[in-house]
């Protein structure tokens, strides 16, 4: 692995297992090869029968600021779209299907995928740095999955979602707790960790089959609310103009000229 590609390390510390992004140059934009580890970490998560508990954080000032730009450069035709979010909807779900109870310990930036991972999580907490926000119709114009929008409005309604895509605003760590994204905002940058960990100890001290039978009740649940085919949407924004040439516009480092098509 190359140092542009980006880490994601693990380790137990007790019972509790933790996993951070490293890739704090790009505010851990998230490569394939962090991706796939990702996923790795938690299906090994689930073989582990000491492990109680599950923190997911980024490295730095950063928690995760989506897919790097550089994975999307050889996507072209409708079958690189439905594969790419596919790829990801299996990353993602890896992250739901874990047994124990997960918390996203959030500080920076939670754009576009990064929203996605702590939305995979049981449990999300910030910093006062925190960001959050999906700006896919100000950088790139391409979409969230329907797999993504249905993580995401499970925690914060469809209306909030619907605003937080069409205005591609980012909300500050008040609002995120405001509207519900996150459940606590802690005092500042270093209470995180501990707080996590606090968390995390505490849920590891609860009944485990009560807390993985909610669990994943709610992740059916979340599943079934899910389209059976929305390929077509995906596709219409991966494989346009409009995404070619936002991709073409972050490399220039210029605004991108929309055309809807």
């Amino acid at each position: 692995m190359s140092e542009s590609d980006g880490e994601v390390r693990y380790e137990r510390r007790a019972d509790i297992g933790w996993i951070t992004l490293s890739r704090p140059a790009r505010r851990n934009s998230m490569t394939f090869v962090m991706y796939e580890r990702l996923a790795e970490i938690c299906r090994s998560a689930n073989e582990d029968p000491l492990l109680r508990a599950l923190i997911l954080t980024g490295e730095g000032a950063a928690f995760a600021a989506g897919t790097d730009i550089g994975q999307f450069v050889d996507l072209r035709t409708a079958a690189d779209a439905i594969a790419y979010e596919e790829r990801m909807d299996a990353v993602f779900g890896a992250l739901e299907r874990v047994r124990v109870p997960t918390i996203a310990a959030i500080r920076g930036p939670a754009v576009g995928g990064g929203v996605a991972l702590a939305a995979s999580c049981d449990i999300r907490i910030c910093s006062p740095s925190a960001s959050v926000g999906i700006p896919v119709a100000r950088t790139l114009g391409n979409c969230y999955s329907t797999a993504n929008l249905v993580r995401v409005s499970a925690i914060i309604g469809q209306a909030r979602v619907t605003e937080l895509v069409f205005t591609a605003r980012l909300i500050d760590a008040a609002e995120a707790k405001a509207i519900g994204f996150v459940s606590e905002v802690v005092a500042d940058e270093d209470a995180l960790l501990p707080r996590a960990a606090a968390l995390a100890e505490l849920m590891a001290s609860l009944a485990p089959l009560t807390l993985r039978a909610t669990k994943e009740a709610l992740r059916r649940m979340r599943d079934r609310l899910r389209p059976d085919d929305a390929a077509d949407l995906v596709v219409s924004c991966y494989t346009s103009d409009d995404f070619r040439e936002g991709v073409r516009a972050f490399f220039e480092k210029r605004a991108p000229v929309w055309r809807g098509r």
